[in-house]
């Protein structure tokens, strides 16, 4: 975080400070990292004490205290000797203190704000848009998927006074929660990616879904830019909602920034992009899953508005390889046997998409296999949706498909029902179960995808599977 007394913190998150058993004063300047976790806590920090679901941050201000903590946000005066800025919501006041930090370095007039939101891509695309830009200057991007009203905050004060560029991921599960989040950053450019159904259980259907999206370009300035899916139509019926400039992505010809000729194979993707004026680069993109393409025209488009030309862009996204840990992760080898570990997430688009990569890469004369779990958060689509999911799987003649746990049951139910399939759909209601399945029945050459919503937790069978065929 950029230095602020303590003085000035208090003011940008309103609250009473507590001095008392301490030496600092209100001129004290804290410039310490932040964070919710008392175990990261670094010596000069601040440890901001969240009350959770299941547990209390301010039982951990003590660990936190002998971490090294210059400061706790907390809720009620705690008897730690260490500074204290009591508030009446932590939370509320973690963004108010990142609000602030945003507006001051922002004051310096060279940091522009990039927002990424959508359904699906928005971690792919966040890390693309930081290996391309942080070539240019220095640039702050969230760790992993810090995209909530406590993830997106603590990366806005990662912020220093010479970062040129914060690229913020901006998720949601309800309406209001994007709007929130950019009342903390406006964004220069805003990007849209995908409106699906993840998450929908919790917005209560798609047209909510639609609003909540929306957030990100609806608060745009005419002198902004939002960057919108242009083969989405829920998308692409944002464009009447900004005052913004603008600029589409897509496969198809009306797009500004489009991809032709594209090829995906085992070893990734490759396509042409072609940007409006004409100008166009063949890209060697290392990322498996033909759906990725999308994710990487909206980082080329925002890019080219920030300035950055073609053919760095293109080097930059030619040195990805995998955009994210446990995002359609190569792994395996043994045996000519591959793991595509893709377990992080899961949503009805982000699983057809899996499933048809799948379909593409798998090396000649091998099976597939799809061990597949819950689509979680669907809420009343949630039948209709593993129905679908499972439809696909026979349709693209899967070799065989494991189901895990019965929120996914149905899945294997319906596959089963579908009749032209005998035997080639196992469920077992355990991971440990699939573990021993597979690797009793895992062939030379098979092609193998691990898919499910985080909460399933098959990304660590993923890795198991992709450790016992290293």
């Amino acid at each position: 975080m950029i230095a602020l007394t303590l003085a000035e913190l208090a003011v940008a998150a309103p609250g009473e400070l507590h001095l008392e058993g301490t030496d600092a004063t209100p001129e004290t300047v804290v410039s310490g990292a932040v964070t919710t976790d008392s175990r990261e806590v670094s010596a000069g920090g601040v440890f901001v004490a969240k009350r959770g679901e299941f547990d209390d941050g301010h039982r951990f201000a003590p660990a936190a205290a002998e971490q090294g903590a210059a400061l706790l946000v907390v809720e009620r005066p705690l008897d730690v000797p260490v500074p204290q800025l009591v508030v009446a919501d932590s939370v509320d006041a973690l963004g108010a203190i990142a609000a602030e930090v945003v507006r001051r370095v922002r004051s310096h007039g060279q940091l522009r704000i990039v927002g990424v939101t959508g359904s699906n891509g928005k971690t792919t695309t966040k890390n693309l848009l930081r290996t391309v830009l942080e070539r240019v200057g220095p640039t702050v991007a969230a760790r992993a998927s810090f995209n909530n009203e406590v993830g997106a905050p603590i990366t806005m004060l990662e912020l220093t006074d010479e970062t040129r560029f914060l690229v913020a991921e901006m998720g949601a599960s309800a309406v209001g929660e994007i709007a929130r989040l950019i009342r903390l950053a406006k964004p220069d450019i805003g990007i849209v990616l995908k409106v699906g159904l993840a998450h929908a259980g919790g917005f209560g259907g798609i047209e909510q879904t639609v609003r909540a999206k929306s957030e990100m370009v609806t608060e745009l300035l005419a002198t902004d830019v939002a960057v919108l899916n242009a083969d989405d139509p829920r998308v692409v019926s944002m464009a009447d909602l900004t005052a913004a400039r603008v600029v589409w992505f897509g496969l198809g010809e009306s797009a500004d920034v489009r991809a032709v000729d594209v090829v995906a194979h085992s070893r990734g993707t490759e396509f042409t992009v072609v940007l409006r004026g004409g100008e166009h680069a063949r890209v060697r993109f290392g990322v498996l899953g033909e759906h990725h393409v999308m994710n990487a025209l909206a980082a080329i488009a925002a890019s080219v508005e920030l300035g950055v030309a073609l053919p760095a862009i293109v080097e930059a996204l030619e040195s990805v390889s995998l955009a994210e840990r446990w995002r359609m992760q190569l792994m395996g080898g043994r045996d000519d046997v591959t793991i595509i570990n893709d377990a992080y997430n899961a949503s009805p688009d982000s699983m057809a998409a899996a499933l048809k990569t799948l379909a593409q890469v798998k090396a000649p004369g091998g099976r597939t296999i799809a061990v597949l779990g819950e689509m979680s958060e669907l809420g009343e689509f949630s039948g209709e949706e593993h129905d679908r999911i499972a439809l696909l799987a026979v349709r693209l003649g899967v070799s065989q498909l494991v189901v895990v746990g019965k929120g996914a049951r149905r899945l294997h139910i319906t596959a089963i029902n579908e009749g032209s399939w005998d035997g080639e759909s196992a469920y077992v209601e355990t991971a440990d179960e699939a573990f021993d399945l597979l690797v009793s029945s895992i062939q030379p050459g098979d092609t193998v995808l691990v898919k499910s919503s985080n909460s399933a937790g098959l990304r660590h069978l993923g890795d198991r599977l992709g450790e016992w065929f290293s």
